[in-house]
């Protein structure tokens, strides 16, 4: 199946300049029109974009790009020690994007929103894997987790299954 930016790129779009992708996982780009493709990443968290990689020809996985300014990717692995170039690890966002946790959540904000152990800088813990290509863009790989997104929202069948399991 197709994601909802690669259905729209299908579409007759003669009239667009820039097109800004986000959320979905670009496999393929058959674009229709002229105009300059991003691929955008990051979670709402870090006020929605980290990353950004510019679409300029066909791709075996399009990247994510790289951090947009004042923000800082680490790739680390369960010890939070740094990946080396192509070694995937999970995806941690620093910088001035971060937000400053979650509303009413103190356990959820204390489990994300981290401290770098050797820095003391403050960082969140996305979830997802990626790796650091030869080229300094960032390669996503999938979650960590079973997280998963319907139409926009995340949804962690782990907190469904119970009540699925009481009905």
């Amino acid at each position: 199946p197709t994601g909802a930016a690669e259905q729209f790129m299908q579409m007759d779009n003669r009239s667009f300049r820039v097109m800004l992708t986000g959320g979905d996982v670009l496999k393929r780009v058959e674009r229709r029109g002229a105009y300059k493709l991003y691929n955008l990443y990051g979670p709402t968290e870090c006020t929605i974009v980290a990353t950004t990689f510019e679409v300029d020809k066909q791709y075996q996985s399009i990247p994510i790009g790289k951090p947009i300014a004042h923000t800082y990717i680490l790739i680390l692995d369960e010890k939070l020690a740094l990946q080396p170039i192509g070694v995937a690890g999970e995806v941690f966002i620093l910088g001035e994007a971060l937000g400053r946790g979650y509303v009413n959540r103190p356990d959820l904000t204390a489990e994300k929103y981290i401290i770098h152990p050797q820095t003391g800088e403050r960082m969140y813990r996305t979830g997802d894997r990626a790796r650091w290509l030869p080229d300094g863009n960032i390669e996503f790989l999938g979650r960590l987790d079973n997280l998963v997104k319907i139409r926009g929202y995340r949804i962690e069948p782990g907190e469904i299954e119970p009540f699925l399991m009481n009905h």
